[in-house]
C-alpha cells in the first residue's frame, strides 16, 4: 500500500475510478528485452495521409467531390506518395470521388492510392470496382480483432474471424488477378487490445496467402484504434510485431495511432523506433473522437531535429487554410506549428529572449558569411525558424499587459525603426503596460508607436523652446541662442558649451532651469535623452534635424511634469 508524502496535499477523489482496468488486465504485452528506448528516427517513415476517408468519416459535413479533389491536390502538393482517398463501399459519394481519379487521370505516376473496405465479398467487389483502371492502388481489408469487438460487435470466435478474414482476402487476391499494380493491405482494428499470438495468426497467415515478396510487400498496418495505454506499451506492442512478424522483409509494418488518451503523436514516435516502417494520419489530427494522430507535428517534430521530413511544409498557413476549408473545422491557435498563436510572446521574459535570440542569430550568421535563412537556428523560445514554415517575424512577439521591455523594443525596432537605448526601455514597458492594463487586450505595432509619440515626441507643457539657433564659435565652443518659456516667464537666453547640446543645458540654466543629462544616446532615426531635473530623473525622444534638443526638451517636461 502506497503513503501519500507529507508534501502532497492531494486527497482522494469521489470520481468511480474503479470501474476501468489497466492495460495489464485487458491485453498481454510479452516485450521484455526491448530495444526501441536506445533507437534513433534518423529517416522518416512513409507518411500516408488518411484525411479523406478516415478523417472525411469523422466530419459533421462529409466532404463532397470538390473540397475530397482540393484536399487531394494539396496532399499531393506537399508530396505525400501513398494517400488513402476513400472507402468507395461506404457511400455514392466515395465511390464516385475514386472514379474521378481513375477516370480524370490526375494520380501522379510516383502516388498510389489506397482505398479501404471491409471482409465482405459485395463490398469488395465494389471496391474493386471503384480502382479499376487506377495503374497502381493499394486494397487496405479491416476487421475488428479484439476480444471485446468479437465477443459484443461481431459474436465471432478467433477461428470465425480468421475464416472470415481469410475468405475475403482470398476473394481480393481472385479480384487482383496478376495486376502487378494492386498491392494488400491488411488492419487488425484494435490491434492494441488484440491478443499478441492472434495478431501474428492472422498476419502470418496473409503474408503467406498473398505471397507477399520484397518487390511486392504486404502493408499490415497495426492500429491503436482507442488508445489504452501510455506510449512505452505501444511500442512495445509494436516491437513484438516487428521481431516476430513472418517473411518481415516483405511486410511493410504500418502503425494507425488514434489520440483518445491525447498521446497519438507520442505513439507514432515510440512506434517509429520500435520498427515500424510506415505511419498513417490526418493533418492536424482530424478524426473521430479525439482524432487520428497529426502527420504534421510528426514530420516537423522530425524536422526541428534536423532530419528531412520528407513533404514540404514550407507555406503552412496555406495547408492549413485549406485544411480547414475542406474539414470546415478550424485548426486550434496553439496548435503545435501551424496555430496562429504558436510562434507568439506575449510574456516579457519570452520576449526579451526571443528579441535577443534573434539578434544573435543575425549576428552569428553575418559573421559567418551564411544567410540567415541558412545559419544553424538556436533562439530562445522558438524550436525552429518561424519563416521556415512560411511565417512572418512580425507574429512572433504582440504586447499585451503581460509584456515586457523586450518586447515592446522589438515592435518599435522592427517596425518602426526606433531602436530604445537599453534603459529606456523599462521606462516604456511601464507605459505600455499602464495602457494594456486599461484596455485589456493587445496593443498593436502602429498603437505602440503612438503612445511612443505621445509619450516622448512632444514638446509642449511646463517648458517653451520658441526660436532658437545654435553656432560654432571656435573649436569645441558652441553657442545656442533662444527663446524659452518657462511657467509664466518668456525670455531670451543664451548658453555655451563643447557641443549644441551642452550649450541647450546652459541656456536653460540661465531660464532657471537646471537639468543634468545623465544619458544620451543617437542614431540616424532618433535620440533619447535622460535628463534628472530637481531630484526627478526622466527619459525624452526627438527626431528630425534637430533630435538632440528635442530629445533633452521632451526628458525636462516630462521630469518637471
Amino acid at each position: 500500500m502506497t503513503t501519500t508524502p507529507v508534501w502532497n496535499p492531494q486527497r482522494p477523489s469521489p470520481m468511480p475510478y474503479h470501474r476501468y482496468r489497466p492495460f495489464q488486465d485487458r491485453v498481454s504485452v510479452p516485450v521484455t528485452d526491448r530495444a526501441w528506448p536506445a533507437a534513433r528516427i534518423e529517416r522518416a517513415p512513409l507518411w500516408v495521409p488518411v484525411d479523406l476517408r478516415d478523417g472525411n468519416q469523422a466530419l459533421a459535413e462529409p466532404m463532397d467531390t470538390p473540397r475530397k479533389r482540393r484536399f487531394f491536390d494539396l496532399l499531393v502538393a506537399v508530396g505525400f506518395k501513398e494517400i488513402e482517398v476513400g472507402y468507395p463501399s461506404a457511400s455514392r459519394t466515395d465511390f464516385d470521388f475514386v472514379r474521378h481519379l481513375a477516370d480524370g487521370g490526375v494520380v501522379p505516376d510516383d502516388v498510389t492510392p489506397v482505398v479501404f473496405t471491409p471482409a465482405r465479398a459485395d463490398l469488395i467487389d465494389r471496391t474493386f470496382d471503384a480502382i479499376e483502371g487506377l495503374p497502381r492502388a493499394v486494397v487496405h481489408l479491416y476487421i475488428a480483432t479484439s476480444p471485446v469487438w468479437r465477443e459484443v460487435v461481431l459474436g465471432r470466435s478467433r477461428a470465425e474471424v480468421w475464416r472470415t478474414v481469410r475468405e475475403a482476402a482470398e476473394h481480393m487476391a481472385r479480384r487482383a488477378g496478376d495486376a502487378p499494380g494492386v498491392r494488400f493491405q491488411f488492419s487488425p482494428e484494435t490491434f492494441n487490445l488484440t491478443e499478441p499470438d492472434f495478431v501474428l495468426e492472422l498476419c502470418d497467415g496473409l503474408t503467406e496467402l498473398w505471397d507477399a515478396s520484397p518487390d511486392r510487400p504486404v502493408t499490415h498496418n497495426l492500429p491503436a484504434t482507442v488508445e489504452i495505454a501510455t506510449p512505452n506499451v505501444y511500442a512495445d506492442q509494436i516491437e513484438y510485431a516487428h521481431r516476430n512478424l513472418a517473411r518481415r522483409d516483405s511486410v511493410i509494418l504500418s502503425v494507425h495511432p488514434h489520440n483518445d488518451r491525447g498521446t497519438g503523436v507520442a505513439c507514432a514516435e515510440l512506434a517509429v523506433l520500435a520498427g515500424a516502417q510506415r505511419v498513417e494520419g490526418c493533418l492536424f489530427g482530424n478524426g473521430e473522437r479525439t482524432g487520428n494522430v497529426d502527420l504534421v507535428t510528426l514530420a516537423l517534430n522530425l524536422y526541428a531535429q534536423g532530419v528531412d521530413p520528407m513533404v514540404d511544409l514550407g507555406d503552412i498557413d496555406a495547408v492549413r487554410e485549406t485544411v480547414e476549408h475542406c474539414n470546415r473545422l478550424p485548426v486550434h491557435p496553439r496548435h503545435p506549428y501551424a496555430g496562429e498563436l504558436v510562434h507568439t510572446a506575449f510574456s516579457g521574459t519570452h520576449q526579451d529572449a526571443i528579441g535577443k535570440g534573434l539578434a544573435e542569430h543575425a549576428r552569428r550568421a553575418r559573421e559567418s558569411g551564411v544567410p540567415k535563412a541558412q545559419a544553424p537556428w538556436s533562439v530562445p523560445y522558438l524550436p525552429i525558424d518561424p519563416a521556415d514554415v512560411g511565417r512572418s517575424y512580425e507574429a512572433v512577439i504582440r504586447v499585451n499587459s503581460q509584456s515586457g521591455k523586450g518586447g515592446v523594443a522589438y515592435l518599435l525596432r522592427t517596425h518602426h525603426g526606433i531602436d530604445l537605448p537599453a534603459r529606456m526601455r523599462a521606462d516604456f514597458a511601464r507605459v505600455v503596460q499602464e495602457a494594456t492594463d486599461d484596455s485589456g487586450r493587445e496593443a498593436t505595432p502602429k498603437e505602440l508607436y503612438e503612445l511612443f509619440r505621445a509619450t516622448y515626441l512632444t514638446d509642449g507643457a511646463a517648458v517653451r523652446l520658441h526660436d532658437w539657433s545654435v553656432r560654432e564659435e571656435a573649436p569645441g565652443v558652441h553657442r545656442f541662442v533662444c527663446t524659452l518659456e518657462a511657467g509664466d516667464r518668456v525670455g531670451d537666453h543664451e548658453g555655451t558649451g563643447a557641443g549644441p547640446l551642452t550649450a541647450f543645458v546652459d541656456a536653460l540654466a540661465g531660464a532657471g532651469v537646471a537639468v543634468e543629462v545623465v544619458d544620451f544616446t543617437q542614431d540616424g532615426t532618433a535620440a533619447f535623452a535622460e535628463c534628472r531635473v530637481g531630484g526627478v530623473t526622466a527619459w525624452g525622444a526627438g527626431t528630425g534635424p534637430s533630435a538632440a534638443v528635442h530629445a533633452v526638451l521632451s526628458a525636462v517636461n516630462r521630469a518637471v511634469r
